[in-house]
């Protein structure tokens, strides 16, 4: 997630991506960082299927730089367009 200017990025791992994408464009938590920053753009997913990859890869997206961070967001978002279409992603 990140923010209309693409300056905050933001890393989670989740089970139910339409519903926390949903949360964070309605800040359903106002005191979380998303709602703080107002990150409300999708620029980056990948779907895994263990929860244990998926925690792999978030703590190894965490612990990168910035540079990595947007090379792996351009690898399939190079406009950084926001990627949560609702329609889309519930026929996940």
């Amino acid at each position: 997630m990140t923010n209309k200017n693409n300056t905050t990025l933001y890393t989670e791992v989740t089970s139910d991506l339409q519903t926390r994408i949903s949360e964070h464009k309605n800040h359903v938590h106002p005191k979380s960082f998303t709602a703080r920053y107002n990150l409300t753009k999708l620029v980056y997913y990948d779907f895994y299927s263990r929860i244990e990859e998926a925690i792999d890869a978030e703590k190894k997206i965490k612990a990168s730089s910035r540079k990595s961070k947007e090379a792996l967001i351009n690898s399939i978002n190079a406009e950084w367009v926001d990627l949560y279409v609702k329609d889309e992603i519930e026929s996940w």
